[in-house]
């Protein structure tokens, strides 16, 4: 039996949303609200539900869908970035009462805030750009990401039965994954991105999934067997998560006073909704980072804590870190602990994006911060975000986006909507960036929550989750498909299940520049100079507008490791408040 897929049931709890495939984005955005709506409004304020209900969605689309694929990824996100809305105009009501506040999504926004960071730019250049290296700082300790035959150690390939497939990871060290299925953790002569993947592969076709899951639990790796949606659904975690919501907000503890928001004073142009509320992220990579830069956005003073001795993607910071400082502590060590529990006595906030049990081991989970913060009279809110959610057999399990997005069905919905039979992971991080969405909807929540009535409260939501809310929208129906496989580059669907996240990307971005140029306006995009990496950072615009504040970021963006850890002696840059 393998370790992590046993124990399947029969039964589809919860089922899918049942509205019809539309001609229009805006349609079905609203489908995908209403839908929603019907699994999250217990976790709401309720007076955050008439913005929501309001909210306006602009877009320059006339209907074809955004993505070469058959998720329903725009209409997710926008309505996601409603609720988020929804919530932060209520909080600023709690200061100043706009009768019937008005709140506009952007459509072309949110769908470019899925695959941010290869739209932001570093003196120019993408991620992608060959020459980006010398601007970015060095955070790939163990050169998982700028050796090619190791980065694809975290790749979709076919095992020994046909017709399975078996996503490898070796996150961010690679060489335990390539041992594990016999290969050497370098290969020096292997630079070829097609030789290097049919090196792996046929490596990993020597063993069944069920094999490789045994393999892998053993090591703690991060690889899955590549399941369908219908599959998925039948697991015993699967059927777990689908009673649970797309994101939680719990009550820690009753007893501590209610908290109000400070509303301090900002130097944007109008009031900011978090302003003068602090933030402590303990993440990496994306989803973690993007509820911090959610956060951010509406004028959270946000310090991202890193460690020196783990790796981090590079160029991931450019677009990850804006509006934030960004400094490093061992909380191994003694004098950082204390550094970091100073830190504590003030924030509001902790973000948690690690491993489940990662900082309860190190003394910060949850139960542990409410220790050290007893003394101070205020709740605090803790949001952790995970690959496969916090119930269930498998939420002790490691993960990334690849992994959540096989696991789920995601991957194997891309590829039969590509007209293939076999799965491909989809173009871009997507479900890091929705993951990211539900995460500030949880903390935004949990601070009002605070405010109102008191106590400090747990926010929790993965992937897996974001990846089950997409997947119970429905898929494009096979003349919309047809459609976009005669619209977009024949090139994209000439992409098989072992080719790279990179690569997918790539080919999906080339072809999405050509049809849909509105989503690349310059009027998304602002610039401003990095004092971190020493060059003018690009990025796109926030999503969202409330009526009677100002959404945006404070400071540009900047490495791991650059600013001191204090809250003291936070920059503007004057750049970022142009509207």
């Amino acid at each position: 039996m393998t370790p992590y897929l046993t124990g399947a049931t029969n039964g589809h709890a919860n089922g899918s949303a049942s509205y019809d495939n539309t001609d229009t984005l805006l349609d079905g955005t609203h489908a995908a609200l209403d839908f929603l709506l019907g699994q999250v409004t217990a976790q709401l304020p309720e007076e955050c539900l008439p913005y929501v209900a309001r909210a306006r969605f602009s877009t320059a689309n006339t209907g074809s869908p955004y993505f070469p694929s058959p998720l329903k990824q725009t209409e997710a996100i926008s309505a996601l970035k409603a609720v988020e809305a929804g919530v932060a105009a209520s909080i600023a009501d709690l200061k100043t009462n706009v009768p019937d506040r008005s709140i506009n999504v952007d459509l072309e926004r949110a769908s470019a805030f899925l695959f941010s960071t290869y739209l932001a730019t570093v003196g120019g250049m993408d991620k992608a750009h060959p020459k980006v290296k010398k601007y970015l700082k060095d955070t790939d300790l163990l050169q998982a990401q700028s050796i090619l035959y190791r980065r694809l150690s975290a790749n979709l390939y076919a095992t020994k039965n046909h017709g399975e497939y078996f996503h490898l990871h070796g996150s961010l060290e690679a060489t335990k994954a390539l041992n594990m299925i016999g290969l050497e953790g370098h290969r020096a002569d292997l630079t070829e991105y097609r030789e290097c993947i049919k090196v792996i592969e046929d490596h990993v076709k020597k063993y069944t999934v069920d094999e490789l899951e045994e393999m892998n639990w053993r090591i703690k790796q991060a690889g899955v067997t590549c399941l369908k949606w219908e599959d998925f659904q039948t697991t015993e975690h699967g059927q777990a998560l689908l009673q649970e919501p797309p994101w939680r907000v719990d009550l820690l503890e009753p007893e501590s006073p209610p908290a109000p928001f400070p509303f301090a004073a900002s130097s944007a142009p109008k009031p900011q909704i978090l302003a003068g509320i602090r933030v402590i992220e303990l993440c990496r990579i994306i989803a973690g980072p993007a509820i911090g830069r959610g956060l951010a956005e509406y004028g959270a003073e946000v310090i991202k804590i890193t460690s020196p001795n783990l790796s981090d993607v590079p160029f991931f910071q450019v677009d990850g870190n804006l509006g934030k400082h960004a400094a490093e502590l061992n909380l191994r060590d003694s004098s950082d602990r204390k550094v970091f529990e100073d830190l504590l006595e003030s924030a509001d906030v902790i973000l948690d994006g690690y491993r489940p049990g990662s900082l309860k081991r190190l003394g910060y989970g949850p139960s542990q911060i409410l220790q050290l913060v007893k003394g101070r009279k205020r709740g605090i809110v803790y949001v952790a975000e995970d690959c496969f959610g916090h119930v269930g057999p498998w939420s002790s399990r490691p993960g990334w986006q690849q992994i959540a997005d096989c696991v789920s069905g995601v991957a194997w919905a891309q590829g039969l909507g590509m007209g293939l039979n076999e799965p491909v992971v989809p173009p871009f991080p997507m479900s890091d960036y929705g993951t990211g969405c539900m995460g500030t909807i949880a903390a935004l929540t949990g601070l009002y929550k605070r405010a109102k009535y008191g106590g400090s409260y747990l926010g929790t939501t993965s992937l897996c989750q974001y990846d089950i809310y997409l997947l119970q929208l429905g898929l494009y129906d096979e003349n919309i498909m047809a459609h976009l496989r005669e619209q977009h580059d024949s090139e994209f669907f000439e992409l098989r299940h072992n080719d790279s996240v990179d690569e997918v990307g790539k080919r999906a971005l080339k072809t999405m520049r050509r049809t849909h140029p509105e989503l690349f306006d310059d009027k998304h995009m602002q610039g401003c100079f990095s004092r971190g990496f020493d060059a003018i950072v690009r990025t796109i615009r926030p999503v969202v507008e409330i009526e009677g504040t100002w959404n945006g970021f404070l400071r540009s963006s900047r490495p791991n490791g650059f600013d001191t850890p204090t809250w003291d002696d936070w920059e503007v840059d004057d750049d970022m408040l142009k509207s």
